[in-house]
């Protein structure tokens, strides 16, 4: 048998590379901010087309290459960050592989015009599908300025893989966000299809998270910062209020990179034990700084998994300094570790008095005097033993009784076959079972149904809509902004009328028929929250579902016995369906005999 073992030719190998590094547009974006964060630049400019798939263009005003290292920088391997194995283990730049460049010119089309500060002139550089094209002298402003073109033209089973614009500019902004956010002390723009979505300057911390996501969330932030011997945190972490049931507004930062944590996560959670509705996660934005030799950032091709030395330290950590912030202001009870050490000695301290020898007497604590046998449920009065003996027979009489088998549907009486928990459940005897209903996940089946016949109903008219008095303002930040532009198409036909006023401020002049006026900025943020990475053609269906959810009472709602009968009657027309369309239980049966069983 002949060898069939040979090598890859250089051009297919460098494919095959680049797939670890290049997944999308955002993969890019990514890898040439940080390279201009690492020349030092003070602004960067980040201009796209196409959501990148045609366009990825950085400009930053850092130190530049020399020409020999303007080409040199687009060989596999080659980097100017580690001589030895030993660097590999005190990482302090963004980029330090050497594979970025190389792997990104395989699959696209890439030009790059440089200078340095010191020289007269600068060097252009062009390469095709990782194959060098040509070199020349040029005139350049100080700096680096890298155009990616037509990603994945040389490899079209790559380029149809691509999402569609909407999603694949997500990611962008996606790590934007992450680079901008560790980076305060520098300027960011962002342009996409010639319009400007972000213009960043210069500021504090605070500032830049409030420039990104928009000045609605400055009011709930709580600064949280811890400085030890052995590793500094700084950040903040937004009020419960500021919650949400997607992980959007998540970041953790490890000596200015970005990083994904879910162990780190977790200690947020928990911080927050108690004060954060079930299925809600916090918002935070936590930076923290540690000695390069403690921390691991090369076991991962896009570097956002770090390894820590002492992960557990720095677990409690998070959670003991943001538990102490939050009770600070306010949100959570916390031990006052700032309280003066002299205060418990002062209030201690003996009074002035003349009944003490010393000049004073110990403050004495008041006792209250409680009469544990009261009991507030029995009169003061004689019980005579014949009425013991009655009530005794009574008793027994009421729990060996065979359960109501009235007919519910045939009388309509509900007296003996439904009751109200405190928790919200009601519980309903039918026949020999006992049912414990969720009225509320019953009422969203029934108005979902309702939505749909009234949908096929009216399939070629349009929702009617009631025009505001009074026009409300939802102010977006820029993330909000590019969704509401990748659906504002549909809103006139689902009885919306709503602009962008000025800047980012979304004036609405007119809602659908039946969603309330103060439902409509809650109605607004679950879309912008629940359309992360969702494209255009989903729309429609979590619109629906954010109609229903919006319209559907929870089972807390459903107080009085006639309303929660009414529910019934009209959940059985439906059939008495078990679970929702997710999974989610709408009652749980237990049988009669399980009751009795247990005493």
């Amino acid at each position: 048998m002949s060898d069939i073992i040979q090598l890859l030719p250089d051009h297919v190998a460098n494919q095959i590379a680049a797939g670890e590094v290049v997944q999308r547009p955002a993969s890019i974006v990514k890898e040439l901010l940080e390279n201009a964060i690492d020349a030092d630049a003070s602004k960067i400019e980040l201009i796209i087309r196409d959501a990148g798939k045609n366009l990825i263009q950085v400009v930053d005003d850092g130190k530049g290459m020399s020409e020999t290292d303007a080409r040199m920088a687009f060989e596999r391997h080659a980097t100017s960050k580690i001589r030895g194995t030993e660097d590999i283990f005190r990482i302090a730049t963004k980029g330090f592989r050497g594979e970025a460049l190389a792997s990104i010119a395989a699959v696209s089309q890439v030009e790059l015009r440089t200078k340095q500060n010191d020289a007269k002139i600068g060097t252009n550089i062009y390469i095709e599908g990782g194959v060098f094209q040509f070199q020349d002298p040029i005139q350049t402003a100080d700096g680096s300025n890298f155009l990616v073109k037509n990603l994945f033209y040389n490899v079209p089973a790559r380029r149809k893989f691509l999402k569609n614009n909407n999603v694949e500019f997500r990611h962008v902004i996606d790590e934007f966000q992450r680079v901008a956010l560790a980076h305060e002390n520098l300027e960011f723009s962002l342009f996409h299809d010639d319009e400007a979505v972000f213009r960043l300057r210069k500021g504090s911390q605070m500032q830049r998270i409030v420039d990104v996501f928009g000045r609605k969330l400055q009011p709930q932030l709580i600064p949280i910062k811890e400085d030890i011997i052995w590793c500094k945190l700084h950040g903040f972490v937004a009020k419960p209020e500021g919650a949400k049931k997607s992980r959007g507004e998540q970041f953790l930062f490890v000596n200015g990179r970005y990083f994904r944590s879910p162990y780190f996560n977790k200690a947020v959670q928990e911080a927050f034990e108690g004060l954060l509705l079930p299925g809600y996660v916090p918002t935070f934005f936590l930076f923290l700084e540690l000695d390069p030799e403690k921390i691991d950032v090369n076991i991962h091709p896009q570097k956002t998994e770090v390894k820590f030395e002492d992960e557990h330290l720095i677990f409690a950590l998070l959670r003991s300094t943001i538990k102490r912030s939050l009770g600070i202001y306010n949100v959570s009870p916390s031990l006052d570790f700032d309280k003066d050490p002299d205060l418990d000695a002062m209030m201690n301290r003996p009074l002035p008095s003349k009944s003490n020898g010393s000049g004073g007497s110990v403050i004495k604590m008041p006792e209250i005097i409680v009469d544990k046998d009261y009991n507030p449920f029995i009169e003061e009065r004689n019980v005579r033993p014949e009425e013991i003996q009655n009530l005794t027979e009574m008793y027994h009489q009421n729990i060996t009784a065979e359960p109501s088998k009235i007919n519910l549907f045939e009388d309509e009486d509900f007296d003996e076959d439904l009751m109200r928990l405190p928790n919200g459940y009601w519980l309903f005897n039918k026949g020999d079972v006992t049912l414990m209903l969720d009225l509320g996940r019953m009422h969203r089946l029934v108005v979902s149904e309702n939505n749909k016949t009234s949908k096929k109903t009216n399939v070629n008219t349009n929702p009617n809509s009631h025009a505001l008095l009074f026009s409300l303002e939802y102010h977006m930040n820029e993330i909000e902004k590019t969704k509401y532009n990748s659906f504002k198409k549909f809103l006139p036909e689902l009885g919306f009328d709503m602009k962008i006023a000025h800047e980012s401020v979304l004036r609405i002049d007119a809602l659908p028929e039946g969603l309330k006026e103060t439902q409509a900025m809650k109605f607004l943020e679950n879309l912008f929250e629940i359309l992360d990475y969702k494209t255009e053609e989903e729309f429609m269906q979590f619109y629906l579902n954010q109609w229903n959810k919006m319209q559907s009472k929870s089972r807390f709602d459903f107080i009085y016995k006639k309303d929660a009968e009414q529910m019934i009657k009209d959940f059985t027309a439906l059939g008495f369906p078990e679970f929702l369309p997710d999974g989610k239980r709408c009652f749980y049966e237990v049988p009669f005999n399980d009751f009795k069983n247990k005493f």
